[in-house]
């Protein structure tokens, strides 16, 4: 018999994602684990939020999660089928209008105390060890939207000074945003990982731990970070309802596209 509390750091991650999502939110996601989350919040914590991807889906609600946003299991249960000029748009007027109701997830290589994101290269800019994809969309959306970070917490991720800012955060602290021109009254609200919740202070703008879950600790947080870090605030997070580890697994990721369930006598990871 499946054991749903043996439950991945991962899983625990895209819980931890759909939590933060709430009812009447527009919520602008990729795939992986902001999907699986996003999926999460709509089956279980937050069913009248509105989810819409770069394609122009709006109002998303898949069963099973999609491998890309594009994916026919996307516009299967959508609400309209728009062209992705008009997602665009109707971001725009989110934008102009909402400073609360538009809630955005992006990811990346590195981040910084302030949140500021690099997925463009490692090293050099001109001469990088690794080239990504870049921003996509996600420097329009770090600009003019709240975003919560979804990132896998390691040293080498989480430094002082990234190579390259692809997404903007709050720059170097407050007034940071204003001084680039950039709207001051949204930026980074969270930092997700699959260690814990990372938010910002209201003063100072730097991240600080705001909870750990049962697999990890402050101390972890700590080690696993390239950066001081306050994790004096910080609070164990409960952990997932075995109900919901069995709904990702039997249907919203049971070809485990995004995560990889543990065998029976493998710890989770």
């Amino acid at each position: 018999m499946a054991d749903y509390t043996n439950y991945t750091n991962k899983e625990m991650q895209a819980v931890t994602i759909a939590k933060q999502i709430q009812n009447d939110q527009v919520v602008i996601v990729g795939t992986g684990l902001p999907l699986i989350g996003a999926s999460v919040a709509k089956r279980v914590f937050a069913p009248k939020c509105n989810i819409i991807v770069e394609s122009g889906l709006m109002d998303c609600s898949p069963i099973e999660v999609p491998r890309s946003v594009g994916d026919i299991r996307f516009m299967a249960h959508c609400g309209v089928q728009w062209p992705n000029i008009r997602f665009i748009g109707f971001e725009a007027n989110e934008w102009l209008h909402d400073t609360s109701r538009l809630i955005a997830f992006i990811g990346g290589a590195q981040i910084d105390p302030y949140g500021n994101v690099n997925s463009t290269s490692i090293g050099d800019y001109n001469h990088p060890k690794t080239r990504f994809t870049g921003s996509g969309g996600a420097n329009g959306i770090a600009t003019y939207s709240n975003t919560i970070i979804m990132m896998q917490h390691e040293k080498r991720r989480f430094m002082q000074k990234i190579d390259y800012v692809t997404s903007a955060g709050w720059i170097d602290g407050p007034g940071g945003r204003e001084k680039k021109g950039l709207p001051g009254n949204r930026g980074p609200v969270m930092v997700v990982t699959d260690r814990g919740i990372l938010k910002f202070d209201e003063k100072t703008k730097r991240m600080y731990l705001a909870g750990y879950y049962p697999t990890s600790s402050p101390k972890d947080v700590e080690e696993n970070t390239g950066f001081e870090i306050d994790v004096s605030k910080a609070v164990e997070l409960e952990a997932p309802d075995p109900s919901v580890i069995k709904l990702i697994r039997e249907e919203i990721d049971p070809g485990q596209a995004f995560i990889k369930v543990p065998v029976p006598g493998e710890a989770a990871k």
